[in-house]
């Protein structure tokens, strides 16, 4: 399984990458509570997820930047 492309978190509506980064942590709670009770059988589930929740992260902090930046030239 390859790792989640930045260009499918960048076309995702706002309300739908807070929607995304809610569920990835949600996935990675459940990961760690698997791997503490041993019944995590895909470790590499923990890469994938990491890896997700940063690039929803920085899409969403590019987005907060650029709206930042507009106002900003606006006044």
């Amino acid at each position: 399984m390859a790792l989640p492309k930045i260009s499918e978190a960048r076309e995702l509506s706002d309300e739908k990458l807070a929607e995304e980064i809610v569920a990835v942590k949600k996935q990675l709670f459940q990961l760690r509570l698997q791997k503490a009770t041993r019944q995590l059988e895909k470790p590499h589930q923990f890469r994938h997820a990491h890896h997700r929740l940063a690039q929803l992260l920085t899409v969403e902090g590019e987005r907060k930047r650029a709206a930042s930046q507009s106002t900003q030239e606006a006044k």
